[in-house]
């Protein structure tokens, strides 16, 4: 190995081993120094040593650790800049030979690195037994100012060690909570206790430019869900119309909203319901987005009806400035824009999209839509049918036997034994070991929307 690549692997910067109490922790504990080579430099001249191709491969290169500090023995004096050796010896010839010729000799310097120093990995693996360190938690997902985990049970004695961490280490974090096992079967959402920090679970939490207000506690939120919010809200174009079966306290609701979109969303939840309403408020899509709080079943078998009874304004763009409005109505107003006549003839009064978050049991709600355009009235509007985009689970990990596994339950709920048209299966993530999250798209087939029966 070349002397360059090696000069900074002697560094060693892991944290000194713990064995104090475990909570709170002591943190004086947690202090390292490591003697290091400087070259002292005229302030005039550091700037040329820090940029300099032969010499800039040798700085100290930590993290948090300034590269130029000021001389302990005479503060007012040269700067020190300090680097990642030990000795002038293991410097190249045209390195150590510029930093003579720029600087006023070498000394020696003491780095001190403390418990601000280490991250909350690295100072865990400071703490825990050997056994435990290989699969220790690394990370969280952050939910507004709060931090969720899932330890394993041999990381529950650690609990509140852990929680100090991860709020020690982030300062957006106010509160860290660990899920247990429990979760509401009826609502979705996962009991939790509070490892470190306050007790406050009502989050603002921000995603798709769109803010989103809620009780953690009570209702159900996934943050890594966000790339499928999105990837659902970009399937649908403005001017459609979404209906969000379980639609939560509305990530996927909102930002369809905001998109151009109309949108009828539903839970279940009461509490979920009330910070959806909160939310459409917030995000200023009163007009785009009607709630609604009842079982899915009736939801989807009443919202054909709803739609087609009252249907959407017609979409007519992205939202106007005030003075972009005011200047439209002037025209409306001389007879240049016949805006009334207009909105009548493109109301928008079918639905395109259905969206079911619900993996656990989404499949057992798609015996609903038999029947829901038996109504001729109703059907007329629907010269295509619209998009499913179901969420399940699956416990087949090979997607071929996956795809199999989903469809079978799919076309089981619809009654139907057909290759379902336009269908799209995709992973969306792994709950578990053992357990896959996918979602399946579809056109819901006519045989079963307009079955009389």
């Amino acid at each position: 190995m070349s002397r360059e690549l090696s000069s900074r692997s002697h560094l060693d910067t892991t944290p000194p081993r713990y064995n104090g109490p475990l909570f709170p922790l002591d943190k004086s504990a947690f202090q390292k120094t490591i003697p290091v080579l400087a070259t002292r430099v005229p302030a005039h001249h550091t700037s040329f040593i820090l940029h300099s191709d032969l010499t800039r491969k040798y700085l100290i290169g930590l993290p948090k650790v300034r590269p130029v500090v000021s001389d302990p023995s005479a503060p007012d004096g040269d700067r020190l800049v300090l680097l990642g050796v030990s000795d002038p010896a293991e410097l190249s010839p045209e390195s150590l030979q510029l930093m003579e010729s720029k600087g006023t000799g070498f000394t020696h310097y003491n780095v001190v690195l403390d418990y601000d120093y280490w991250t909350a990995s690295e100072l865990l693996q400071a703490i825990l037994p050997e056994q435990l360190r290989e699969g220790a938690p690394v990370g969280f997902a952050a939910t507004g100012h709060i931090a969720h985990v899932n330890l394993n049970d041999e990381y529950i004695p650690y609990k509140k060690t852990i929680g100090q961490l991860f709020l020690d280490k982030n300062k957006t974090i106010k509160t860290v909570v660990n899920k247990l096992d429990n979760i509401d079967t009826q609502f979705r959402f996962f009991e939790m206790e509070v490892i470190a920090g306050n007790p406050d679970f009502v989050v603002e939490h921000h995603e798709s430019d769109c803010r989103f207000t809620f009780d953690f506690s009570k209702v159900y939120w996934n943050s890594r869900l966000h790339t499928e919010h999105d990837r659902i809200v970009q399937m649908v174009q403005p001017g459609e119309v979404l209906a969000d079966v379980f639609a939560g306290v509305g990530p996927f609701a909102i930002p369809a909203a905001k998109k151009g979109c109309a949108v009828m969303a539903n839970d279940l939840n009461p509490v979920s319901y009330t910070y959806l309403c909160q939310n459409i408020k917030d995000n200023e899509v009163t007009d785009e987005v009607r709630a609604f709080c009842e079982d899915g079943r009736d939801f989807i078998r009443n919202v054909f009806t709803r739609v087609h009874d009252t249907p959407f304004p017609a979409y007519t763009g992205p939202k106007l400035s005030k003075t972009a409005l005011r200047k439209l109505q002037k025209q409306a107003a001389r007879g240049k824009v016949d805006k009334e006549t207009s909105a009548a003839q493109n109301t928008r009064n079918k639905i395109d999209h259905f969206v079911m978050n619900l993996p656990d049991t989404a499949i057992l709600f798609l015996d609903t839509f038999r029947g829901v355009l038996a109504d001729k009235a109703i059907r007329e509007a629907y010269s295509t049918m619209p998009m499913i985009h179901c969420h399940c689970f699956t416990r087949e990990l090979e997607p071929e036997e996956a795809e199999n596994d989903i469809r079978q339950r799919v076309e089981k709920a619809l009654g139907v034994s057909v290759q379902l048209d336009g269908v799209e299966l995709r992973k969306v993530r792994s709950v578990a070991p053992g357990k896959e999250m996918y979602c399946i798209s579809f056109r819901l087939p006519s045989e079963v929307a307009c079955n009389e029966e």
